[in-house]
């Protein structure tokens, strides 16, 4: 069994997964510490800024998924990895273990670390992100994350939509991918604090925000992309741990 220790930040649920192509279903949360981003919108500081690496435990892939079925009730469902990026952590002992179980795995991550292991998700979601994060892609790593999910597990890409440029950025992921899973989603602009447990946040305007870019999809004719909300912050808000 591999014992190689993972860096965790939180673990919860069940709940439903907000976003994505596992959108409504029901879902354990395993949050890894550490990010090698630092978008200018993060709404997950309290995994990603280093100050609060005292919050993140080592764990082995046996300890999770020891929690992880007590928080499931011993009834496989999907456990969905996330961070900061989950792709910095040696996950491939936790998701052999895992799905030996019965349970599936989904991860994702901007795409600018591949793994091998990436091979063995049920699903994985590749978020590369816009001009508004402050981000720059590296293209060629996207592509070496892509080439890596190998034919078996299933790939969808992700992109957060704050702006036009953020937008023309999506077309153009679409462009590069075209026969990939697209989903588009408008950004919080108001995130919490990285030690608020919930913090306020502006529903109206990130609504505004949805209504103008199903607007754009459709009048670009861009019918490769499904547009979502965060289901769950249109649920919860800005409240952490569901």
């Amino acid at each position: 069994m591999n014992t190689q220790t993972i860096r965790v930040n939180e673990i919860f649920g069940p709940t439903i997964q907000g976003e994505g192509a596992l959108i409504g279903q029901p879902t354990v949360f395993v949050r890894t510490g550490g990010c090698d981003y630092r978008c200018s919108w993060c709404d997950t500081l309290h995994a990603v800024d280093s100050a609060y690496r005292d919050d993140w435990h080592p764990m082995t892939p046996a300890a999770i998924m020891m929690q992880v079925e007590i928080l499931s009730g011993h009834c496989p469902l999907t456990v969905s990895l996330s961070g900061g990026n989950p792709a910095i952590q040696p996950l491939g002992g936790l998701i052999d273990l895992g799905r030996k179980e019965g349970y599936r795995f989904a991860l994702e991550t901007q795409g600018s670390i591949a793994r091998d292991w990436f091979r063995d998700l049920d699903i994985l979601t590749l978020s590369p992100k816009p001009p508004s994060s402050g981000m720059v892609t590296d293209w060629q790593k996207l592509a070496e994350c892509v080439e890596a999910a190998g034919p078996s597990t299933q790939l969808a890409l992700k992109v957060v939509i704050f702006d036009e440029n953020d937008y023309a950025y999506a077309r153009e992921i679409a462009s590069r991918y075209p026969q990939q899973s697209l989903y588009l989603q408008p950004g919080n602009h108001t995130p919490p604090a990285p030690d608020q447990e919930d913090g306020v946040i502006d529903m109206a305007g990130i609504m505004d925000r949805m209504r103008w870019l199903i607007d754009r999809v459709t009048t670009d004719r861009l019918y490769s992309a499904t547009v979502l909300p965060q289901l769950h912050t249109l649920i919860w808000g800005n409240l952490r741990g569901v």
